[in-house]
């Protein structure tokens, strides 16, 4: 992960702090529109954060098997443990680090609007309007 991605990331989870004491203030609650507003932003927000924590996690887990394999020079068995943790690691990493560029890509404008679908009988009879 580059580290301007990081940083990204580590700003919003700064953000999401700032939501959780915004969504905690009383005089946010009584304008429905901000509140609103606010909800959706610490939803996305709570959900990239979560997912990035996911990720620094499984960072830390692939380090401590690394250092778990230099530790163990005569414990073959240790060792295969930890190559085979290192290596899961190193998959789960590949893994979240595509579903966080996934999730930061820009969201379409129509996503939060609401949509009227109409299904009508097409021709032929009453038998068409049956699914």
């Amino acid at each position: 992960m580059t580290p301007s991605f990081r940083q990204q990331f580590e700003r919003l989870a700064l953000r999401l702090g700032e939501l959780d004491a915004l969504l905690a203030d009383g005089s946010i609650a009584a304008d429905m529109k901000r509140y609103r507003e606010l909800g959706r932003e610490h939803a996305e927000a709570s959900a990239l954060v979560e997912l990035f924590r996911r990720y620094e996690q499984r960072e830390r887990d692939r380090a401590s098997a690394e250092q778990m394999l230099a530790e163990s020079a005569g414990d073959e068995a240790m060792a295969a443990f930890a190559r085979d943790e290192s290596s899961a690691a190193a998959v789960d990493l590949e893994r979240l680090l595509g579903e966080l560029q996934t999730a930061l890509l820009p969201r379409d404008a129509d996503d939060t609007r609401n949509v009227f679908l109409e299904i009508r009988a097409g021709t032929g009879g009453d038998e068409s309007a049956l699914f």
